[in-house]
């Protein structure tokens, strides 16, 4: 069965849950009646958006509907926020090296990360906490808005975050520089198993 197909089985089972029509939860949603029709039947999916949204009108947790979207064999997306360009090649290079099985990228800002994030399932997100002008740990919340399954490991130089980072639930924190053992040591333990992640 393809992936379309898995969503819209569980959209609709959700939906029925809930006790809603696809006309009311169309009106919930701000959406015609065709909307949900064509995602209940696989013909489209909406975007990540438009699945929070959907998450909400149907008062689930985002992941029960972004888990159907994933296909076994589909290769894990990883990012890395970094503002030093230097660095952040340097950290590109390690990860791609050590999980030649993922989509790897990088980014300077936490704008172009979510940017990203709202078009593509995020696994894992590296974090650094002192970005130029933008806070870490908050980037790390609104990645987790937008999908609230992305596993996201600071990566940074400053230890007094630690408490922080530990209330904000993050799946871990890593004391730069990144090595391979530091890197599989936070994968082996990451709060949601990634599929396709050889961890």
């Amino acid at each position: 069965m393809l992936a379309t197909e898995l969503f819209g089985n569980k959209l609709k089972e959700l939906r029925m849950e809930k006790g809603l029509s696809q006309r009311q939860l169309a009106e919930l949603m701000m959406v015609s009646n065709s909307a949900i029709a064509n995602w209940e039947v696989g013909k489209r999916l909406p975007d990540l958006a438009m699945l929070t949204r959907l998450a909400e009108c149907l008062d689930v947790e985002p992941y029960l509907l972004l888990d159907e979207l994933r296909q076994p064999g589909e290769v894990p997306n990883i990012i890395l926020v970094e503002d030093a360009p230097i660095i952040l090649r340097g950290l590109i290079r390690t990860v791609r090296e050590e999980l030649p099985e993922a989509e790897v990228r990088g980014f300077r800002t936490g704008a172009e990360a979510l940017a990203y994030a709202r078009e593509n399932l995020v696994s894992v997100a590296f974090l650094d906490i002192e970005l130029s002008g933008e806070n870490g740990i908050e980037l790390s919340r609104r990645l987790k808005e937008i999908n609230g399954r992305t596993n996201v490991i600071f990566l940074t130089c400053h230890t007094e975050y630690t408490q922080e980072a530990i209330h904000n639930h993050c799946s871990g924190y890593i004391i730069k520089p990144l090595t391979p053992e530091k890197l599989h040591r936070e994968l082996d333990n990451l709060r949601f198993p990634v599929r396709g992640l050889k961890q």
